[in-house]
């Protein structure tokens, strides 16, 4: 029986070792022949009653006490990387907390305000025509965390709290309709090529050339109050989704698209090709699976985009329709009344820190899934 010993420094070692035994167990007649070959590998010979089971060799032996290794997977590689990105952590934390608050909105009002729609004229100043707060920083108390309102004193802190709901619900979904297009669209231009890839890229580029504000703003003006089985806030949440998500899916359209003419050349999509899989078969197996990285990373860089866009709407006033609270339109409000900053501060701190807190997460979620990128 002959095995491999690597390298030579632990041969001479072993057989020094051997040598400095006791006589009782060289008397075992365990005697080793070490043939060194210049330029080969050394060879160890073993005595027959060592039997078949010395050639085994042992992983477990290796490292004494150690468990067995585990592999990780894309996604905890990534959950470790993100891990260490304290201010990416920070920001996706406080975006839980904020869906939560949207969540339980009638339950913290309850508990922590009033209804944001109650008035409060006992403490507005209607004596003195100021039509101001009465106290200071606009009101706040206890009962009133963010103060109120002037003129009709409605609740700050109740209508910041049912704004967030109206902000977080327009920008999801209209991201997740300008995903969709913008997927699917882009892997297919991507894939195909040819006259379909110059189709869908001319296509980016006229949407990409519509001035889309003013294009928002004369849809939400000339649609009715009632229409497709919806009226009021309903038609109009509804239709800013539409506006905002179909007409800004070519951003994400281009990038899904670059990504998928890279990865159409890479040799698992062409070992699949030879293989005889079908197009869709490799879309939906092969392509789609390398593009959630890219789809999650722009998707939470364009829910900011998509806040910022529904409040700018909402100060015009084709957004959603008073009395519903939403920070724009309390933004709008706030501007005649120059002299109660609290009134503007509020609603534009929830929209500065939530679009900042949506920036920070997904820069982070970009280096974690593509580490390459910041480099």
């Amino acid at each position: 029986m002959i095995i491999s010993v690597y390298p030579q420094s632990q041969l001479v070692a072993l057989i020094t070792q051997l040598r400095s035994q006791s006589s009782a167990e060289s008397a075992l007649s365990l005697t080793f022949r070490a043939t060194l070959l210049l330029g080969r590998r050394e060879k160890l010979t073993l005595p027959p009653e060592a039997g078949a089971a010395a050639e085994v060799a042992i992983p477990e032996a290796v490292l004494v006490g150690a468990g067995p290794t585990e592999g990780r997977s894309l996604g905890q590689i990534a959950w470790m990387r993100l891990k260490r990105d304290k201010v990416a952590l920070g920001g996706g934390i406080f975006l839980i907390f904020l869906i939560l608050v949207a969540i339980f909105a009638p339950l913290i009002v309850k508990y922590l305000g009033s209804p944001p729609n109650e008035f409060h004229q006992e403490l507005i100043d209607t004596a003195g025509g100021t039509l101001e707060p009465i106290g200071r920083f606009g009101g706040m108390s206890w009962d009133h965390l963010m103060g109120v309102e002037p003129v009709n004193g409605r609740d700050i802190f109740s209508r910041i709290v049912y704004g967030s709901r109206i902000s977080l619900l327009i920008a999801f979904l209209a991201t997740l309709l300008s995903v969709a297009i913008g997927t699917t669209l882009g892997i297919i231009a991507g894939f195909l090529g040819g006259w379909t890839d110059t189709l869908t890229s001319r296509l980016m580029d006229i949407f990409l050339a519509f001035p889309l504000l003013v294009l928002a703003i004369a849809l939400a003006g000339v649609f009715p109050d009632q229409a497709f089985g919806l009226q009021g806030n309903q038609l109009r949440i509804a239709l800013l989704i539409f506006i905002i998500g179909f007409f800004n899916w070519p951003y994400i359209g281009r990038i899904i698209r670059g990504q998928t003419l890279s990865l159409r050349e890479r040799e698992f999509v062409e070992s699949a090709r030879s293989l005889g899989a079908r197009r869709g078969y490799i879309l939906r197996t092969e392509m789609l699976p390398n593009l959630i990285a890219p789809i999650l990373v722009y998707s939470s860089l364009l829910i900011p985009t998509n806040i910022l866009f529904e409040a700018a709407l909402s100060f015009l006033g084709v957004g959603i329709r008073p009395p519903t609270a939403s920070w724009g339109g309390m933004l709008s409000d706030a501007v005649v009344f120059y002299t109660q900053p609290h009134f503007m501060f509020w609603p534009g701190m929830a929209i500065f820190v939530t679009v900042l807190a949506f920036n920070l997460f997904g820069d982070g979620l970009r280096d974690a899934l593509d580490p390459r990128a910041n480099r």
